[in-house]
C-alpha cells in the first residue's frame, strides 16, 4: 500500500540504520512475529516467556484477518547487545473497530547461547 511506503521511508528517515543487516532482519521478523502473537494470538507457543503456559491463553485483541504491519525498523537501544524494534501496524479489534497507525516498541537483547532453532536476539518483558 502507497501509504504504508510513506510510513516506512518516514521511519527509516528518522532513525538511520545502524545495525549489522543480517541483525536487523532477524530481528524484524521476531518482532513482527511476536507483535502478530500478542495481537492476534497466532504464534504464542513460541515465545513461551512473554505469553507463559499457552493452555491459559489470553483471547486475542485482534482479528487476523485484519492485521497487519505498515512498517517496522529495528534499531540499537543504547549498546550492540540491546535493540528496539518499532513497529507501526493496523488491525481490527474484537468489537470491529478498525484503526491503523497503531505504534509498538519490542525490545531486545542479544545472548550469546541459543538453543536449536532459537534466535540470538530474545525479546524483553515489557516494564
Amino acid at each position: 500500500m502507497t501509504g504504508d511506503r510513506v510510513i516506512q521511508q518516514t521511519l527509516k528517515t528518522a532513525w538511520p540504520s545502524d545495525l549489522d543487516p543480517r541483525d536487523e532482519q532477524q530481528l524484524l521478523a521476531a518482532g513482527r512475529a511476536l507483535l502478530r502473537a500478542d495481537a492476534t494470538g497466532i504464534g504464542r507457543a513460541r515465545w513461551p516467556a512473554s505469553f507463559g503456559n499457552v493452555g491459559q491463553a489470553i483471547a486475542p485483541a485482534f482479528a487476523t484477518a485484519r492485521f497487519r504491519v505498515q512498517a517496522a525498523i529495528a534499531r540499537r537501544d543504547g549498546s550492540s547487545d540491546r535493540a528496539v524494534v518499532h513497529l507501526v501496524w493496523a488491525g481490527t479489534d474484537r468489537g470491529g473497530t478498525y484503526t491503523d497507525g497503531r505504534i509498538t516498541e519490542l525490545h531486545f537483547t542479544r545472548t550469546t547461547s541459543t538453543k536449536k532453532g532459537g534466535s540470538p536476539w530474545p525479546p524483553q518483558p515489557r516494564t
